[in-house]
């Protein structure tokens, strides 16, 4: 098939929704299919307040002739960003299917941002996706939320790791440590991490607007920008444990890169983590994170690693490719 997918992420972005849709890409061309990609860069753009490594697309009429481009067979619709939005109304106008995703939290993220009205948020969403064959969810607990707050046709989108890249190395450093690894940004709880009582090296990599403030507050931390490939499989490695404070994402593919590399994860039992870690198996939930890192760092490092190699990108590609609607189908609509 040849698939096109617009996306308001993608490099050089770094999260989750740019490692999903690369490793998906790479599945779908390895059996044979045709991925275009239309993204921020193809357009005039500008840097997003805040996070200047996200471009925001301001002038998306040029996205016409992609939308309106017989030949695709199937349209995927990733994110509700300015490019998504031109898109899924270019697509409702002229009758063209189409499916989405809901990647993230993002009225929950807003809310912790600038004290925007969840509800308000949630009913661009439900707008937004109501207008999509089937809707892609990271989990069962999303979907189940999503649910019941109307959304309907709502598929469930896994996601893997790369089992290559990311199992056990050895550490690089001869202490002990906590480790987050993330966006350093308010919405990620992260000062729920380092405000933790534990005795042991909290170490922070990635980067983020918050990065300076939480430097400035926390000069104990270590905090490492940064950290790729084999480098960040090192640091997931030598970790007693990873923890996971957020509250507002769907999956968190970090959680599965930790386990591949034998480290237990510490996280709130919320939406995202209660579909990963189960207590005593891969690492502890609890609402009091002091006792969730106390009882993760006990957790069989086997165990961890077991559990991560049930997941791969092979079979979220092919989730994906279950829920594409074909084109094609436009011919009965509009009949």
């Amino acid at each position: 098939m040849k698939i096109l997918i617009v996306t308001d992420a993608w490099h050089p972005q770094v999260n989750g929704v740019v490692t999903t849709l690369s490793n998906v890409t790479k599945e779908l061309i390895k059996g044979g299919h045709q991925v275009d990609i239309v993204e921020p860069s193809l357009f005039k753009s500008i840097p997003l307040v805040g996070y200047s490594e996200i471009k925001i697309a301001i002038n998306t009429n040029e996205l016409k002739k992609y939308i309106l481009n017989e030949t695709y067979d199937c349209i995927h619709i990733s994110t509700e960003g300015p490019l998504g939005l031109r898109a899924r109304m270019l697509c409702s106008k002229h009758k063209i299917l189409f499916t989405t995703a809901m990647h993230t939290k993002f009225p929950e993220y807003l809310k912790v941002k600038i004290n925007f009205p969840i509800e308000i948020t949630y009913r661009f969403l439900k707008w937004f996706h109501s207008g999509a064959t089937n809707t892609l969810v990271n989990t069962i607990s999303q979907k189940d939320e999503l649910t019941q707050r109307g959304f309907e046709n709502l598929k469930t989108w896994s996601r893997a790791i790369d089992l290559e890249v990311f199992k056990p190395r050895t550490s690089p450093v001869d202490y002990d440590y906590l480790l987050y690894v993330g966006r350093v940004s308010h919405e990620k709880s992260i000062d729920d991490f380092l405000k933790t009582k534990s005795h042991l090296k909290k170490v922070v990599i990635g980067e983020g607007p918050q990065l300076p403030e939480l430097k400035r507050k926390y000069p104990e931390v270590l905090f490492l920008g940064y950290k790729y490939k084999e480098d960040l499989a090192q640091w997931y490695s030598g970790a007693s444990c990873f923890v996971f404070p957020s509250k507002t994402d769907t999956f968190g593919i970090v959680m599965m890169e930790s386990l591949a590399c034998g480290t237990p994860v510490a996280a709130y039992p919320v939406t995202g983590p209660i579909d990963v870690i189960q207590n005593n198996l891969n690492g502890y939930l609890s609402d009091d994170l002091d006792y969730a890192i106390e009882r993760a760092i006990k957790v069989n490092s086997n165990s961890c690693i077991d559990f991560a190699k049930k997941y791969s990108w092979r079979k979220v590609a092919n989730e994906f490719l279950e829920a594409l609607t074909p084109i094609k189908n436009n011919k009965d609509i509009a009949a």
